[in-house]
Order: C-alpha cells, then sequence, then structure tokens
C-alpha cells in the first residue's frame, strides 16, 4: 500500500508540473485536434437530432478544447483528469452535459455495469502514463462491450522528426525533445508500437492511419498560421495527403474495440 501511495503522489507531482506549462493555447495544435475528433466522427452514432446518445468519457481535459467539441457530439460526457488546476480551467466554460472527476486514470473505476461508456476518448495520453497497459485494463473495465476507444498519439516518423533527424537536432526518432519533455512525454509511438499496445491490451483494431501530414515543427507551423502562409486550404490538403501517408503525420489514431 505504501508503494502505490508513493507512486499516485509522484504523479500528482508530475501532473502538477505538467500542468503549468502554457503549451495549450497553439493554433496548430488545436487544429491537429480538431481533425482527430473529425476523423471519429464516423464511428459515432448520432440521432436525427445530431445528437449522439449515450456516454462517453473522455481521459484528460487539458484547456478543453476537445471536451467542448465532445459536449456538442454526445448527450453525456464524464470527464476524468489528474490536475485539478485543468478542470478549475474548464469549469469556467458552464457545460451543462460534463462531469469532471479529479483522479487519476490509475485510481478510476465504476461501481456499476450501467455506468460503462459507449465511447471512450484517449486524445495524447498514452505519450504521458506511467503504463500504457495498466491505463487500457481501465479502459476495458468501463467500455461497453459494443463500445469503442478512439486513441490518438504522437508519431514518431513524422516528417518533421526525420527532418529534424538528418538536421542533427535528435539522434534517433524515438528520442524525446526537450518539447516533448516540456509537455510531460515518456514515450513516442510509430504504428506497431501502437498497435502491439493496443492488441496486448485486449483491444481488437478496426480502423486506424495518420491525421495532418507535417512538414515542419509545431513552433514553425504556428507561426506559418498566424502570418497566413498556411491557410485552412493547405490545412485541408495536409490533412488529406496524410490519408495517404500516415507515417509521415503528425500523429497516428486507431479505433478499436475489446476484443471478443
Amino acid at each position: 500500500m505504501d508503494k502505490e501511495n508513493n507512486f499516485i503522489n509522484k504523479e500528482h507531482e508530475f501532473l502538477d508540473e505538467v500542468s503549468t506549462y502554457k503549451f495549450y493555447e497553439s493554433t496548430y495544435s488545436r487544429i491537429r485536434r480538431e481533425l482527430a475528433i473529425r476523423t471519429f466522427l464516423p464511428f459515432i452514432r448520432f440521432d436525427d437530432d445530431g445528437l449522439a446518445k449515450g456516454t462517453a468519457l473522455e481521459l484528460g481535459c487539458a484547456d478543453g478544447f476537445e471536451t467542448r467539441m465532445l459536449s456538442r457530439l454526445i448527450q453525456k460526457v464524464d470527464v476524468i483528469e489528474g490536475s485539478q488546476l485543468f478542470i478549475e480551467e474548464c469549469k469556467k466554460t458552464n457545460y451543462p452535459n460534463v462531469r469532471f472527476i479529479h483522479t487519476l486514470f490509475e485510481e478510476y473505476s465504476i461501481c456499476h455495469e450501467d455506468e460503462k461508456y459507449n465511447y471512450v476518448f484517449a486524445s495524447y495520453i498514452f505519450e504521458h502514463v506511467f503504463d500504457v497497459q495498466t491505463i487500457l485494463d481501465m479502459i476495458k473495465s468501463v467500455l461497453k462491450p459494443s463500445g469503442f476507444v478512439f486513441v490518438t498519439v504522437p508519431n514518431a516518423r513524422a516528417l518533421s522528426r526525420q527532418l529534424a533527424l538528418h538536421m542533427k537536432i535528435i539522434s534517433g526518432l524515438r528520442e524525446l525533445t526537450e518539447n516533448d519533455k516540456n509537455h510531460g512525454h515518456r514515450r513516442v509511438y510509430n504504428r506497431a508500437a501502437l498497435n502491439d499496445d493496443m492488441e496486448n491490451g485486449g483491444f481488437e483494431v478496426i480502423a486506424q492511419g495518420g491525421i495532418i501530414f507535417k512538414l515542419l515543427a509545431d513552433f514553425q507551423m504556428d507561426k506559418l498560421l498566424k502570418d497566413g502562409f498556411l491557410t485552412r486550404e493547405h490545412i485541408e490538403g495536409l490533412y488529406k495527403l496524410g490519408l495517404e501517408y500516415p507515417d509521415l503525420c503528425d500523429s497516428l489514431y486507431t479505433v478499436c474495440h475489446i476484443k471478443q
């Protein structure tokens, strides 16, 4: 028990440190996350009123950008977040159908079968957590048998990262950059590693691919967007290009359900 409590305390300290780093205002980051939700829409069952019945669980809220999108799409959304700072920021916007739960992913559980979720969104989460399989065990325990889990992670083979390798800015594609460390990343993924994690966690991959063909580093993409050099038409083109070349994209995504 002491060992478990020590781990929980260290993870809270880790989150508190990461949550003070002001990186969520990036225009490019928001575009990337908007495109991730767009990619998952075909797997969400909407009624005629345009709202998905049922419940969704979001792992982490950060600045609340995706929470806001999900609250407009799905009837009821629960958010589990280990950072009280992030929750307080998100609660400044009144979401009538969103419940925030302050806990670590590793601590979360449900009491009754009828509380299980139709959808679980793990957007840019797996690169942060201490042990991915522990989180996948939790997701499996709270997801309905017919439900979907949507995962997005940074891509180690993104064109921008490969460019950095050839410029000798990094020494390997799986190396954590200073930007990764500031964001609290503990790992980066390629498609094989992501598939392995999902399959080892008891999930079946039913769709996968890449989100937005990425030419340059985040701060450079932000500068091009701010200067108006990159337009919405460029972003749309890069998104479609990413569907053809997933291994060169900014991020990887996978859609899974529990293996029967």
